[in-house]
């Protein structure tokens, strides 16, 4: 067959179908004609529809099988070939059926009599809910045309018998659990948290409504003038991101601009409008044909090309349906929980904050740009959450609990008083620690301890006031660069760290560099090289980036001193590695600070300097540099993944090592001695000391400083007051000396017979 002639026949088998849909007779009725005629027009001898209906795909009509099969003749999801096309969402093309490890023999509809075998799966909203099969006697392959065609007719197909009610809309066959009573799903804890909300999702499902043609001009016109605007949008895109030395491109928006031109999408997506499809469904054809076959790559990179596919046909689809607009954009209108595949940071910063009470996410990762910025929010988010589209309904109630790691979806009434009780725990807690505010974070024998908080945005700096912190100990300069399109420029840089210091008034606010590159890679920034990074946290990234594209520092270096003119400016430096590097990081700031001072513009009454100890090499060099700075800041997230070689973002390592396990105890605590013994203040500035047992630990190891999230202080300040830190460091070095896994039990057995509140 032709493509002209497999073209011309999708279109009249469309023709047809449009025709049958659209009479008064019973589906039943309906489906005999349907397989005729696409027998018909495929010329094949058999030509069956099955139907996912019960759990089971039952034969429901065929042309060329024994009609006694129909209704009698059911496969269970991946048993026989047609069970195999409908659980792998997969096309199969075979010479000679039997061959097939999969095939399976049902006697009663006389199959024996023909040899070669074709099927594809009838997908809706990206399940599988039938297969259209069809058999000749002889042995050959169906051509490449003839798939296509029953392809399309498939996807049609699925749409007209949908509209009949003959199919299961749920994956496993039962009911539609959107129809049903209470659902709990699980998933990833990305960010913890408890929020109550109605379902909203990021984009709502565009549902496609016609999917044959009256007019096959109209369409094509339809599709060029979206693809017009589509381009105009990535050109808009990649000329705004343009910035930095020649050899500096946007890996990702030069993909998209490829994608965006390539002649072979828009080809495909034509020949599907000249079998008869409108636009929208055209545009769908070509994308569910995407995903069959990013089901099929084992390629990672090839995959995530793949993934670049599909944003720019889910554009392409709003753009010619004329669905543009996001949740964000039509505004959150009661406490809601946002559904989306994933997000950018941008896309989660659109959203009200007083509205949006959390996310749940169908994929997401620990180390996402989303991740952070919404931790630093305080939304609790749940990634890797399977079947929402198929179990959330637009307004359901949800109840996220990201301290287990599960959204119940329509709880009943007894759900929601059990969840509304623990979240009623939670506020008092809250209100407890909201009373211990303006309260110093010292311990029972005086010890004063410095109690700081983690931030990146400008909207954190009002945790200040909430918390009664006493500083910020880690100002995160990255955010501003994950969250924008483009490299920000010195001046918007310059205002946002002004607006900082003016917010903490005379408390003091560490700023760190820009921690970019590796897991935290800027599609302004990525170059060939980056991107076939095997390990990217261990690659090229902070302050590795920073000294190699030292433009990039020094502009950051200018706008910090800037923005600290008359003031004191604390600056550190993350994952230095050797002392060197730190030279020469405080050399490029001290060379920006001169050039500022000789051109007559104000600059910091001092600068202190600092660096973050994350590699643990730097450890075996502090004798050298330890006298070089005005203070230490350990990163325990970082550290432990290197010290343990145990990738913090794989779950199956994620609860393997204890941050109370002896060796990174004692590893903190050789540190702290050293600097101590320089006289160099030493602080923790990773998640580690945001929990109460833990930061209980790190003062027993002599640590004076914890910046931790807002949402930390108030339960690690409680645990201060009623710890006395002399006696913990009394017992610490019996702790150490034991060879255990965790000291986690020991420490906690300590804390509850000295009335140290570590709950």
């Amino acid at each position: 067959m032709s493509p002209i002639t497999a073209t011309s026949a999708a279109r009249t088998i469309l023709t047809r179908l449009h025709d049958v849909m659209a009479s008064r007779s019973a589906a039943q009725s309906k489906l005999n004609h349907v397989v005729q005629i696409i027998g018909e027009a495929l010329d094949t001898e058999v030509c069956s529809v099955y139907l996912l209906r019960d759990g089971a795909l039952e034969l429901f009509a065929t042309r060329g099988l024994k009609q006694a099969a129909v209704h009698v003749t059911k496969l269970g999801m991946g048993e026989g070939l047609v069970g195999t096309i409908a659980q792998n969402v997969e096309t199969l093309n075979l010479d000679e059926a039997t061959s097939h490890p999969d095939f399976a023999y049902k006697p009663e509809t006389g199959e024996e009599l023909f040899h070669s075998f074709a099927g594809v799966p009838i997908v809706r909203r990206e399940q599988a809910v039938g297969v259209l099969a069809v058999q000749h006697r002889e042995q050959r392959r169906f051509d490449d045309v003839e798939i296509e065609a029953l392809q399309t007719v498939a996807m049609v197909l699925a749409e007209l018998i949908a509209g009949a009610g003959l199919i299961d809309e749920g994956s496993s066959g039962s009911k539609d659990a959107r129809e049903s009573g209470p659902v709990r799903l699980a998933g990833l804890k990305l960010v913890e948290g408890m929020a109550r909300g109605r379902a909203v999702y990021h984009q709502p499902r565009i549902e496609i409504e016609h999917t044959v043609a009256e007019d096959i001009e109209v369409e094509r016109h339809r599709v060029i003038s979206a693809f017009a605007k589509m381009r105009d949008q990535i050109d808009r895109m990649t000329r705004e991101a343009d910035f930095g030395a020649v050899g500096e491109h946007q890996d990702v928006l030069a993909m998209y601009k490829m994608f965006a031109y390539d002649e072979g999408w828009i080809r495909r997506i034509n020949e599907a409008i000249d079998a008869g499809l409108t636009a929208e469904a055209a545009i769908e054809r070509v994308q569910q044909r995407t995903r069959m076959r990013m089901r099929e790559i084992g390629d990672p990179l090839l995959a995530d090309r793949m993934h670049d596919l599909e944003d720019l046909s889910n554009r392409l689809l709003r753009i010619v349906s004329g669905q543009l607009g996001t949740a964000a954009q039509l505004g959150l209108r009661q406490d809601s929980i946002l559904i989306a595949r994933n997000l950018g940071p941008a896309e989660l910063l659109e959203y009200d904050r007083r509205r949006l009470k959390g996310v749940v996410l169908e994929e997401g990762s620990l180390t996402a740009h989303v991740t952070i910025v919404a931790r630093a929010m305080g939304v609790p988010v749940l990634g890797r959450v399977r079947d929402v589209r198929r179990t959330i309904n637009d307004g359901d109630t949800l109840l996220l609990d990201g301290t287990v790691g599960s959204v119940v979806v329509r709880p009943n009434a007894t759900m929601e008083e059990a969840f509304e009780a623990q979240m009623m725990v939670g506020q008092k807690r809250r209100a407890e620690f909201a009373a211990m505010r303006d309260l110093p974070a010292q311990t029972k024998d005086g010890l004063r301890i410095e109690l700081m908080v983690n931030a990146g945005l400008r909207d954190d700096m009002a945790a200040l006031d909430v918390t009664g912190a006493d500083g910020v100990g880690l100002f995160r300069t990255e955010f501003q660069f994950l969250v924008s399109a483009t490299l920000p420029q010195r001046e918007r840089q310059q205002r946002l760290y002004r607006e900082v210091l003016e917010a903490a008034g005379d408390r003091p606010v560490i700023f760190r560099t820009v921690d970019i590159g590796g897991d935290k890679a800027l599609p302004y920034l990525n170059t060939d090289d980056e991107a076939d990074e095997e390990n990217p946290a261990l690659g090229w990234r902070a302050i590795r980036l920073g000294l190699e594209r030292d433009a990039l520092m020094k502009v950051q270096a200018r706008a910090l001193i800037e923005a600290a003119a008359g003031r004191t400016l604390s600056v550190m430096f993350p994952m230095v590695s050797e002392p060197w590097e730190y030279d020469e990081a405080v050399a490029l700031f001290e060379a920006q600070r001169k050039w500022i001072h000789d051109h007559g513009r104000g600059v910091p009454n001092a600068i202190r300097y600092g660096t973050m100890l994350e590699v643990p090499a730097l450890a075996e060099s502090l004798d050298m540099i330890l006298p070089k700075l005005d203070f230490l800041s350990i990163g325990t997230n970082d550290l432990t993944q290197f010290l343990f070689a145990a990738d913090r973002a794989n779950p199956k390592l994620a609860e393997r090592y204890d941050w109370l396990s002896p060796a990174i105890l004692r590893f903190l605590g050789r540190v702290t001695r050293q600097a101590c013994e320089a006289n160099v203040p030493v602080g923790v500035c990773g998640e580690m000391g945001g929990r109460p047992l833990e930061a209980m630990a790190l003062i027993g190891l002599g640590i004076g400083r914890l910046s931790i999230t807002p949402a930390a202080i108030g339960p690690v300040k409680a645990m201060i007051r009623s710890l006395d830190a002399a006696a913990l460091r009394e017992r610490m070095a019996d702790f150490l000396s034991r060879p255990l896994r965790s000291l986690r039990a020991d420490l906690s057995a300590w804390a509850d017979s000295n009335g140290v509140a570590v709950a």
